[in-house]
């Protein structure tokens, strides 16, 4: 199974980094050529591979690390995305319901990637806490999943748990997707939310 992570702002550096502690080898890319963010990805660690979008586009795992407007301009790289699956890690904060024509943003994402498989995730910790080591005190740090697709959602809970996470589905995206995304000037109920779970 091979990564990457498109956007390497300080969201998609924090993932990164998860990948990194967990050595697990991840691909990162962004618009821009390789080498404008190689040297912040080789001080991460050797894990990180900075690579052109379309040479990260081959990994069969997409964390999508961008701001919600820019997800159309990731989707048109390819002509179908079958065989791929999408983290959607974007936050549509700002974005009108009406702009998202009274749609979970997650589900909008799904449709411009035609033929992925799409779980939110990752998206409800701010950049800080997700940097952060996700064993605490003894516990795990859980990540919130939902996905209308639930192979989707059980391969990326597997990849939670290897990068340290505890991961928690809360089902599909129209019911438990809408708990950790924003609708216009509002954050869902469990946006921001640093839990730890304990065995």
């Amino acid at each position: 199974m091979s990564y990457a992570i498109i956007g390497f702002g300080k969201l998609g550096q924090a993932l990164a980094k998860a990948f990194a502690r967990s050595g697990i080898e991840v691909s990162v890319a962004t618009t821009r050529a390789p080498e404008n963010f190689a040297s912040t990805a080789t001080a991460i660690g050797p894990e990180v591979i900075p690579q052109t979008l379309a040479e990260a586009l081959k990994a069969d795992i997409i964390f999508l690390a961008v701001r919600y407007e820019s997800h159309r301009d990731v989707a048109k790289a390819l002509p179908t995305w079958k065989g791929k699956t999408i983290v959607d890690v974007t936050n549509a904060y700002g974005v009108s319901p009406e702009e998202l024509g009274g749609q979970p943003s997650s589900k909008v994402v799904a449709q411009a990637f035609t033929g992925a498989r799409l779980v939110k995730g990752f998206n409800h910790l701010v950049a800080a806490v997700l940097d952060q080591d996700p064993v605490v005190q003894g516990g795990r740090r859980v990540v919130f999943l939902a996905s209308d697709d639930d192979g989707a959602a059980e391969e990326i809970g597997v990849l939670a748990e290897s990068l340290g996470f505890s991961p928690l589905r809360l089902g599909g995206l129209s019911a438990g997707g809408l708990l950790v995304q924003a609708r216009g000037n509002s954050w869902g109920q469990l946006i921001f939310k640093d839990l730890v779970k304990f065995d």
